[in-house]
């Protein structure tokens, strides 16, 4: 084999520090610390947004959390709902969440209604095991106190002693965001999570930042709305979001 060319010449340690990564200025950065991926049994805010996201869900009844990808907005409310479920505050998770392709059409899926909902609900199964692990989220599963909630289901149903999550709420249509934001039972929290800038259907058909704007003048709901600054996943994914 020939020589490496020069132009993938390994940087030495005196010029290491323009090859590297950081996230934009005021946002968490886990190249100052790097990110333990071990189990944490509580969750904790890596940015002021997250913080006042983390207080909205502990405090209100409903919560809508609008913001990029990344910033935690999906993870954070699963953490909430299990920590509920674990000390007894709600009596089960109900999961709901638009089956609509990024941009591809995928066709008819096979199989039961978990089998189908389970490819779109893929997010949400990983948070769960993170904060439960296999063996318990399976348990929940077949018990039902985890319940998968497709939205063309949702209609009539009131949801008492439930943690609801709607992901992917920039998804819905405000019919479809209104419908679930009366489903709200007794005892029950719901949140709601989405990023208006990155819906799928066409434009002017999402009611998420609609909803979120006459919600957000009322007192005993939560409008959290998170920015680049938020986002904890690579570095680079707030730089692209600066520059998209």
């Amino acid at each position: 084999m020939g020589k490496r060319s020069a132009r993938f010449k390994k940087p030495s340690r005196d010029n290491a520090e323009e090859f590297q990564l950081h996230a934009l200025p005021g946002a968490w950065d886990p190249i100052e610390e790097r990110r333990d991926q071990s189990f944490v049994r509580h969750v904790k805010p890596r940015s002021d947004g997250q913080q006042i996201l983390m207080e909205a869900i502990a405090n209100q009844a409903l919560t809508l959390a609008l913001g990029p990808a990344g910033t935690g907005k999906t993870y954070l409310a699963i953490a909430a709902a299990v920590t509920a479920l674990d000390e007894g505050r709600i009596d089960r998770i109900i999961l709901s969440r638009p089956a609509i392709e990024a941009g591809e059409q995928l066709g008819y899926l096979p199989g039961t209604l978990e089998d189908k909902m389970s490819p779109y609900l893929r997010p949400l199964y990983d948070a769960l095991a993170d904060r439960l692990g296999g063996k318990r989220l399976r348990q929940y599963m077949s018990d039902g106190t985890i319940e998968i909630a497709p939205i063309g289901y949702m209609r009539g149903r009131t949801l008492n002693n439930a943690f609801v999550v709607i992901d992917e709420a920039q998804n819905c249509t405000y019919v479809q965001i209104k419908m679930l934001l009366t489903r709200l039972g007794w005892h029950s929290t719901m949140v709601i999570t989405g990023d208006p800038d990155q819906t799928d259907l066409l434009p002017g058909m999402s009611g998420l930042s609609d909803i979120a704007a006459k919600l957000e003048s009322l007192n005993d709901i939560a409008v959290v709305r998170l920015s680049k600054t938020d986002v904890v996943r690579h570095p680079l994914v707030a730089c692209m979001l600066a520059a998209l």
